[in-house]
């Protein structure tokens, strides 16, 4: 710890003392402090220190980057100053307090990553065909038409489907099994159900009435339109995943790889049908006479409840809600004056879109930004919530209350939808009164979107700033790219070998896995973090875990000691047993091992590294016991 003292002390001077100190913690390769006062820290000193990268002052912490020291630079802070650690140090998540919309916002955000390319591509190719139309460049009731709808709306529809994916991804679910739950929800029977004969009212003369067109098992089911949702799916297989895991604790293995999706399956998705399902219709249904009661007291008010919560109101799928009351307003009266307040809720949204890509200085957000704008325009939003403003929850708020000011002057105006119809640039027609040619609604309705969309923007323009993120270079990709990582501790203590010096072609070579091997100078295999042990041989020689962010290990104690036929190893676990971190798996008896004539060297792999963008084993000669042995780049 000696060699880290002068560099201790020199951080701790520069950040204005231990008393300006109100906590310290680490991740990967940043200390982490919380300051009573940040101006009392001289940033450009730091900076210039030898073994300090750089100064990130971000998210009310001020974060010196150290890089892979960090944990030593930080351990002897604690020594040298005293100071008591708050918390173990790991990794971002684990070391700072994270609220409960700050976990909504980063789980749905990772479930859209993957899916944003695609998202905004359909949204444009909707956009276009609408705009071909209404240009009478193509005819709606033509092929091309259709084949252009087909292109635009088809992943929008089985949206459910792709979701399912990516959410088993974050929620460590085997992935063709959420993907069935996600087709189930959108399965084309359903429609042709929810338009069949009416078994019985549930709930009669409540908000929540629902008519009951089928039952399972003796149960209501409560049937909604799932194509194009969100939260459905996501809720689905995040229990799915639990259920999953707790199903295969008790399979056995020769039966896991069918009997494992076949049971997860019975349960989640009548269980989605059954409980999920009917939940969110009936928070919508509330959402809807809140909304009606509000617009009774105030119009303006209500214009802005409804305007500044609509995104949120979709993003839940809450304004299935409010939808059939705009439907009943206009059948009935003839126009919609409610829930038409929503109407400027897209074009908010682009405003600060817009700005943020005028703004930003990073190529991928900009290259997502553009085609989210020009889907937004025409009322296809999902790339731009998901994709730009959802994440950076700050310019998502700035967008409600863009939305907001649009439906207050929609509500100010008295403005009237008269047939429900286009999105974006194209609902402009539906305020004009067909029965009088009045199209002064119209005038109102295009008032009221741009309003929306300069309070978007000139709010977000001033104030954007790219997010501060610190790059790391990939040992193989040999790029710098923006990163979260993994860390792996070591199970077993001894001296580091390359994987490519391994004695055996099979692990030398990769194709077991990435990872790195270590000649033991004791007989303990232990848990490097809470996992479960999904792979247990006989012999005791090795054992495969799956840790509890989803990372597949393979421990091979020795080479061919498969040999030796359990012989010289104890094992301490139970296959399928959940263990904690430092836990005992096996002991094996180095020397006697040795002089069987078989060599102790053990591989650590990772077996599902194709997941990750990269595995990064430790530089270190020599690893100790709570020593990072291999880092997964996520």
């Amino acid at each position: 710890m000696k060699k880290y003292e002068q560099l201790a002390k020199t951080i701790m001077e520069n950040i204005g003392g231990e008393k300006n100190v109100i906590s310290v913690t680490h991740c990967i390769t940043r200390l982490r402090f919380k300051l009573h006062d940040e101006n009392k820290a001289k940033t450009e000193i730091l900076k210039s220190t030898d073994g300090i990268v750089t100064v990130v002052q971000s998210g009310g912490q001020y974060q010196v980057v150290i890089g892979n020291a960090v944990g030593d630079v930080y351990d002897t802070i604690l020594d040298v100053f005293g100071i008591s650690a708050n918390k173990e140090a790991g990794n971002d998540v684990a070391n700072k307090k994270i609220g409960l919309l700050d976990r909504f916002i980063d789980t749905v955000s990772g479930i859209f990553t993957p899916v944003l390319g695609v998202l905004a591509a359909s949204g444009m190719v909707k956009g276009f065909t609408a705009l071909l139309v209404a240009l009478s460049i193509i005819d709606a009731k033509g092929g091309t038409y259709q084949i252009l709808t087909t292109v635009g709306d088809g992943f929008f529809y089985f949206l459910p489907i792709f979701l399912g994916l990516t959410a088993a991804r974050k929620f460590k679910m085997s992935e063709f099994t959420a993907m069935g739950v996600g087709a189930a929800l959108v399965y084309p029977t359903l429609s042709a159900i929810m338009k069949g004969q009416t078994l019985y009212e549930l709930m009669g003369g409540t908000l929540f009435a629902s008519q009951i067109k089928i039952e399972f098992i003796g149960i209501p089911v409560i049937l909604m339109n799932y194509a194009s949702s969100v939260i459905p799916i996501i809720i689905a297989v995040y229990f799915g995943a639990k259920i999953e895991r707790i199903i295969a604790k008790f399979m056995p293995t020769v039966l896991k790889g069918f009997m494992v999706p076949f049971c997860t399956l019975l349960i989640v998705i009548p269980l989605t049908f059954i409980v999920i399902g009917p939940i969110a219709t009936w928070a919508g249904q509330l959402v809807g006479a809140v909304a009606t009661g509000i617009f009774n007291l105030s119009p303006v008010l209500a214009g802005i409840f409804i305007g500044g919560l609509w995104q949120v109101f979709v993003m839940f799928g809450l304004h299935w809600g409010l939808v059939p009351i705009m439907l009943n307003n206009v059948s009935v009266m003839g126009f919609d004056p409610v829930i038409v307040t929503y109407f400027g809720a897209t074009f908010a949204q682009i405003g600060v879109v817009l700005a943020i890509m005028l703004r930003t200085k990073d190529k991928k957000l900009k290259a997502l930004a553009a085609p989210a704008f020009i889907s937004g325009i025409f009322g296809v939003t999902e790339p731009a919530i998901y994709g730009v403003t959802l994440p950076r929850k700050k310019y998502f708020i700035i967008s409600c209350i863009g939305a907001g000011i649009g439906g207050a002057v929609i509500a100010f105006f008295g403005v009237k939808l008269f047939v429900f119809g286009g999105l974006g640039i194209f609902g402009y027609p539906c305020f004009i009164n067909t029965v009088t040619n009045d199209v002064s609604g119209m005038y109102y309705g295009i008032l009221a979107s741009a309003v929306s969309f300069l309070a978007g923007f000139v709010i977000t323009f001033p104030i954007y700033r790219d997010e501060k993120n610190i790059t790391m270079t990939s040992s193989t990709a040999g790029k710098e790219q923006i990163v979260k990582q993994e860390i792996i501790k070591t199970p077993i203590m001894g001296k580091i070998v390359p994987l490519g010096d391994v004695p055996d072609e099979a692990f030398a070579s990769g194709v077991l896995g990435k990872g790195i091997a270590v000649d033991p100078l004791n007989g303990q295999v232990i848990a490097p973090t809470d996992c479960t042990v999904v792979t247990l041989f006989s012999t005791g020689h090795a054992v495969g875990l799956i840790t509890d962010k989803g990372i597949e290990l393979l421990i091979h104690v020795g080479i061919d000691t498969v040999k030796l036929e359990g012989k010289y190893f104890t094992v301490k676990i139970k296959q399928g047993e959940h263990v904690k971190k430092g836990q005992i798996l096996i002991e094996f008896d180095v020397e006697k091992i040795k002089a069987a004539g078989y060599s102790t060297i053990t591989p650590v792999l990772v077996t599902n590294h194709t997941e990750y963008l990269d595995i990064i084993p430790t530089n270190k000669k020599e690893i100790k016991k709570d020593d990072t042995l291999i880092t997964v780049v996520i």
